[in-house]
């Protein structure tokens, strides 16, 4: 199953998805807070086709 994975960066944070094999296949703008970013990566599990529910 693919995941979200969150990081810190130099000017915010970010998340990657990666596959199931562990390749990073999707990766996000910086968002300044925390709170912002995890918005991004339910807005993509909404939004995105084809993307299994979590």
């Amino acid at each position: 199953m693919s995941k979200f994975v969150t990081r810190k960066t130099a000017t915010g944070v970010k998340f990657d998805l990666k596959a199931t094999n562990g390749q990073v296949i999707a990766t996000s703008e910086v968002y300044t807070t925390l709170e912002a970013c995890r918005n991004g990566v339910n807005s993509v599990k909404t939004n995105a086709p084809g993307l299994k529910r979590y």
